[in-house]
């Protein structure tokens, strides 16, 4: 049996992910799917840093041995935020598809665009 680890959990919403980008139709499953996957690949980096026994790199001196690498945290907190972002700049796209061409359809949209144009 397959262990459900981080890496593990990470690598099936990946796929999760890629298939409601590719499945779905529908706009805002599409940034969901987009959403779904950056978050697989944050828990991925985060789950593979995580050694056994480390530490936080915060606090007492004498531990540091023994603490977790900070460089891999960082990168994912800015990660989020630039995933927020992008969800963000997605959602206000879809806004205005939808104010525009009245679907959330990404056919339909697409063939009332090739009759605007």
């Amino acid at each position: 049996m397959i262990a459900l680890n981080g890496e593990t959990i990470s690598i099936v919403l990946f796929f999760v992910g890629v298939y409601g980008l590719i499945a779905r139709r529908n706009i805002i499953k599409s940034i969901m799917s987009i959403s779904i996957m950056q978050v697989a690949i944050i828990l991925y980096f985060v789950s593979t840093n995580a050694a056994p026994g480390s530490v936080p790199p915060i606090g007492d001196v004498n531990q540091m041995l023994l603490a977790a690498d900070p460089l891999p945290q960082a990168l994912m907190i800015t990660d989020i935020v630039i995933g927020i972002g992008v969800t963000a700049a997605g959602l206000t796209l879809f806004i205005h598809l939808y104010h525009r061409f009245g679907s959330t359809n990404w056919q339909k949209v697409m063939k009332k665009r090739n009759r605007h144009d």
